[in-house]
């Protein structure tokens, strides 16, 4: 694989190279999302056996609809998509139960994370339990601004609702976790 065409294909050349049969340009998208995707999957079931299998999901439904993407919006939002829809269908699914198991999730890029500058930053076995402690509704908007970076117009267009409806969801969040230092820390 062409480590340089990792950085310098766009999505949308290594989409089309991939659907002439390019394997190496379909390695390349999978390894350009896979971290993060499995941190939004991880970050929104609690379990990484889970996360996982999400994560083969969200890649083989992928590969198998890549030629129906119409390039609306990025790839990057319609991946994600995809992953928020079948993270949210596995904990429909799921019996309701608090998250039994908090796991530590791999090590973030600093640069990107929102906690960076918190000077006692907790554990992300706490960010996963603050995180399972609040409704999917709230959790999905809170992932979303926080983790991935999304304006709330992104965040509506993810999820389907109206930006409003995202704001409110945020601030719900927000509060619920408001009492404990963790939720200060996501809210820098």
């Amino acid at each position: 694989m062409d480590v340089i065409g990792f950085r310098r294909k766009s999505d949308e050349q290594l989409i089309k190279q991939a659907l002439e049969g390019s394997e190496d340009e379909w390695l390349t998208l999978v390894k350009r999302y896979e971290t993060r995707l499995y941190n939004h999957a991880l970050r929104m079931v609690g379990n990484s056996d889970d996360a996982m299998d999400l994560l083969q999901d969200v890649f083989l439904s992928v590969f198998r609809n890549l030629a129906n993407f119409r390039g609306d919006a990025p790839f990057g939002a319609w991946i994600f998509r995809i992953a928020t829809f079948r993270c949210t269908d596995h904990l429909r699914r799921k019996t309701k139960t608090q998250f039994s198991e908090y796991e530590e999730l791999p090590d973030a890029d600093r640069s990107t994370n929102p906690a960076t500058g918190y000077e006692d930053v907790r554990s992300n076995g706490d960010i996963v339990r603050m995180l399972g402690s609040l409704p999917n509704e709230q959790r999905q908007v809170l992932e979303l601004k926080f983790f991935q970076n999304f304006t709330f117009d992104e965040i509506a267009v993810q999820l389907g609702i109206s930006s409003n409806t995202a704001k409110s969801r945020l601030y719900a969040a927000l509060k619920k976790l408001r009492g404990t230092d963790e939720a200060s820390a996501i809210a820098c």
